[in-house]
C-alpha cells in the first residue's frame, strides 16, 4: 500500500551556518558594533542578548534574512517576547521547532479525514503517515496539505509504493 510521511524538520547545520553569518554581520555593522550583542544556541533555542530591544530586533531581522537565504523555514521559529536582562540589557529567546507537535498532528489528521480523499492518516511520534490505495490519491492529498497553513513548514518524505 503506497504511503508517505508528513514531517517538519529543520536542517540544524544550516541554522548554525546562518548564526555564524549573523555574528559576522553584527560585528561589522556600525549601528550594532558597540552593543555587545551575544548570540547563543543549544540546538533547541537561540538566545539573543543586546544593549536594548531595538538592537535585539535588528539582530533578529538579520538572522531571519540569513535563514531565508539558506532555505530554512522561519515558520518553525517561535519568537519569544523581548525581556529585560542583567545590566539593563534586552534578551529574546527563539525556540527552534523540530517535528510536528501532537496538537498540530491531530489538526493535519482531521484535515486529511475532512478532505474526502480515500486515504488514512496515522500519527507516528512527531510525524504523520498518510496511506492510501492509489498513488494519485496520495499526490492529491499532498496538494491539499500544501494549500493549508498549519503554522509550521511541512515536508513530504518517504514516499513508498
Amino acid at each position: 500500500m503506497p504511503s508517505f510521511d508528513v514531517v517538519s524538520r529543520i536542517e540544524l547545520q544550516e541554522v548554525d551556518n546562518a548564526l555564524n553569518q549573523t555574528r559576522k554581520e553584527v560585528a561589522q555593522r556600525y549601528d550594532l558594533k558597540d552593543a555587545k550583542t551575544d548570540i547563543t544556541w543549544d540546538q533547541k533555542e537561540i538566545v539573543i542578548t543586546s544593549a536594548d530591544d531595538f538592537k535585539v530586533k535588528a539582530v533578529v531581522d538579520v538572522l531571519q534574512s540569513k535563514l531565508v537565504r539558506r532555505n530554512v523555514p522561519i515558520k518553525n521559529l517561535d519568537l519569544g517576547k523581548i525581556e529585560p536582562a542583567a545590566g539593563s540589557r534586552a534578551r529574546q529567546t527563539i525556540t527552534v521547532q523540530q517535528g510536528i507537535e501532537t496538537e498540530k498532528a491531530r489538526e493535519i489528521a482531521k484535515k486529511v479525514k475532512a478532505s474526502g480523499i480515500k486515504v488514512q492518516a496515522q500519527i507516528v511520534e512527531d510525524e504523520v503517515r498518510i496511506t492510501g490505495k492509489k498513488r494519485d490519491d496520495l499526490q492529491e492529498m499532498i496538494q491539499v496539505l500544501r494549500g493549508e497553513d498549519f503554522g509550521i513548514a511541512l515536508q513530504f518524505v518517504n514516499f513508498r509504493e
